[in-house]
């Protein structure tokens, strides 16, 4: 499980370089400083989450269950809140946009809030 989280914590990272530079140098010239900066926040929270990962790695007092139900809960949340701010700021050039992928961006926030929250509640109930 350790390696899991750091290989897609290393992936997750990657892209949200990868995209961020996209964003920065190729997608300045076509999007609003609006849209530019809602794209950085897809980027910006992916990263959070890649370091997330990483730091889940280290721990050693989190059982394997409870650091695979962080995991998903993570990489489900990454995946609808970013890639959801991704496509409504691009949405003019995308052509998957659908109203609809706006109630992806809340729930993947949620999903983001309660893998945070199982950690600290797991944490919580260690004995110091």
């Amino acid at each position: 499980m350790k390696r899991k989280l750091v290989l897609t914590g290393a992936f997750i990272g990657m892209l949200a370089i990868i995209l961020g530079a996209f964003g920065a140098h190729l997608l300045k010239k076509y999007l609003s400083v609006d849209q530019l900066n809602t794209f950085e926040v897809g980027v910006r929270y992916q990263m959070y989450h890649a370091l997330f990962l990483f730091f889940l790695a280290t721990q050693k007092d989190i059982a394997e269950k409870t650091l695979k139900w962080i995991y998903n809960l993570v990489v489900a949340g990454v995946i609808l809140f970013s890639g959801s701010i991704y496509l409504v700021a691009t949405k003019d050039y995308t052509l998957f946009y659908s109203k609809i992928i706006v109630f992806a961006t809340p729930i993947g926030g949620f999903l983001l809030i309660i893998g945070w929250a199982l950690l600290f509640f797991t944490i919580l109930k260690r004995k110091s």
